[in-house]
Formats: C-alpha cells, sequence, structure tokens
C-alpha cells in the first residue's frame, strides 16, 4: 500500500533528479526490469511498440532525449496515490502525468506517461 507521505517524498525526489539531469538517481526509482510506456520512444528510440524494458534500454533512451532537450526541468504540480502507485502532475515540455506501479521491493515495475 503507498501512503501519501511515501508518494509525496517518491515525486520530489524524482522531479529533483530530473531537473539536474542525474540519470542514475532518476534510474533509483527503478527494478532493474521495469517497463515503461511513452509515447516519444516511437520518436527517440525508435522503437514501434512504445515500450522499453530494462534499465539499459531506458538509460539510452533517455541518454537521447536529455541530448536532445538540453534545458529539461519539471514542476510538480500536484501528486495523486493509488494502492500500489503514484501519479505525479506536472508541467516540462507541456503537462505531464506519470503513472507509477510499485513492487513489493518500493521500486517501480511499470510506468506510463502522458502528455497534454
Amino acid at each position: 500500500m503507498i501512503y501519501p507521505e511515501f508518494a509525496k517524498q517518491f515525486a520530489r525526489e524524482w522531479v529533483e533528479a530530473w531537473n539536474d539531469h542525474d540519470l542514475d538517481r532518476v534510474l533509483a526509482h527503478y527494478a532493474e526490469d521495469f517497463e515503461m510506456s511513452w509515447p516519444f520512444i516511437r520518436q527517440i528510440a525508435g522503437e514501434a511498440s512504445g515500450r522499453l524494458k530494462g534499465k539499459p534500454a531506458v538509460r539510452a533512451y533517455w541518454e537521447k532525449a536529455l541530448g536532445l532537450m538540453p534545458e529539461l526541468r519539471f514542476e510538480l504540480l500536484a501528486v495523486l496515490v493509488g494502492v500500489d502507485s503514484v501519479v505525479p502532475h506536472y508541467r516540462g515540455v507541456r503537462l505531464s502525468a506519470e503513472v507509477f506501479h510499485f513492487g513489493p521491493e518500493g521500486t517501480v515495475v511499470w510506468a506510463l506517461a502522458h502528455y497534454a
């Protein structure tokens, strides 16, 4: 079960790591074999499914994306809490929300991004 305090701390740490462009800190929130689904994976990584699995594949994608957007910064707007998930709502390049599903070890096992 996810508690509001955990969700807020997770979201703050996640945004701070992204704003520092520190991929090691960002990836520390995820399980080794987590899966993610983002609309821009098709464009940036060339993966037609829009999904990536595992830290090495995701790191390569994020490194390429940060190279294309070196000024990327996030502003946390709200944090929504579910039973085993957290949804940070934030403003980056556009209005965004990401759904993070957590496994029993307290790391993200599945993530989905949504953009306005």
